[in-house]
């Protein structure tokens, strides 16, 4: 027996069951995963506007420490970015951006976690199905190549259905692939435009913070010392 045909009783004797069972296992996975992403990212979200209201009026007063408190109390991604800037307030804007963008930094992380087992689900699982495809139409071909001898004509019908079964039950690999990777894209397209839309909000709170202390900052270096009496 020559290489090819170990492989090929191999693939044989492992059949395509071992493939259905494997998609539907990752295509649960992935939607647990799906489930516990919408849930992370709504849990993220807030009422901006008000939120941006409470925060101005807060630092308008000159109260930044009430300002960073109801920041981290919205437990929103904005309001944990402006916060990490707010706390680093008293070193200068400056300090306060650096911090700002080394919070959001560390927020796409926790954003982009498990996405790319979705990109990676969605560009193989078909694939995946395919390749349970192939060893399906292998069996196929191999039953047809040892068909029962008998009248021409009852042979060549028998082996035909044979052949017709096997492939039919071998591309339902292929549309098992395709399902399974179906939402996983879908739903890896749209968690990218989530984690985009986040980030891009956090820039209303954060660009407020930075007027507030662009403004202190100023203020500070615009008042005259008093004399020493």
């Amino acid at each position: 027996m020559n290489t090819i045909e170990t492989i090929q009783q191999v693939l044989l004797r492992s059949g395509t069951s071992w493939i259905l069972w494997s998609l539907g296992g990752l295509s649960l996975a992935s939607l647990a995963l799906i489930v516990e992403r919408w849930l992370f990212y709504r849990a993220r979200e807030c009422d901006l506007p008000a939120l941006a209201r409470m925060v101005g009026g807060h630092l308008a007063s000159g109260d930044r420490a009430a300002a960073t408190v109801a920041l981290r109390r919205s437990r929103s991604l904005a309001g944990d970015i402006a916060a990490a800037g707010l706390e680093l307030g008293d070193r200068g804007a400056a300090a306060a951006d650096k911090a700002m963008q080394s919070a959001a930094a560390l927020q796409r992380i926790a954003l982009e976690r498990s996405l790319a087992y979705l990109g990676t689900l969605g560009n193989n699982a078909p694939f995946i199905g395919l390749f349970g495809t192939v060893v399906g139409v292998i069996g196929a071909f191999q039953a047809l190549g040892h068909g029962e001898t008998g009248p021409a004509g009852a042979t060549t019908q028998v082996a035909s259905q044979v052949v017709m079964a096997s492939i039919a039950e071998a591309l339902v690999a292929t549309a098992v692939g395709i399902l399974v990777a179906l939402p996983a894209v879908a739903a890896f397209n749209y968690f990218q435009r989530r984690v985009a839309s986040l980030l891009s909000a956090t820039e209303g709170l954060t660009n407020l913070v930075l007027a507030y202390l662009l403004d202190t900052g100023a203020s500070d270096e615009g008042r005259v010392p008093e004399r020493a009496a």
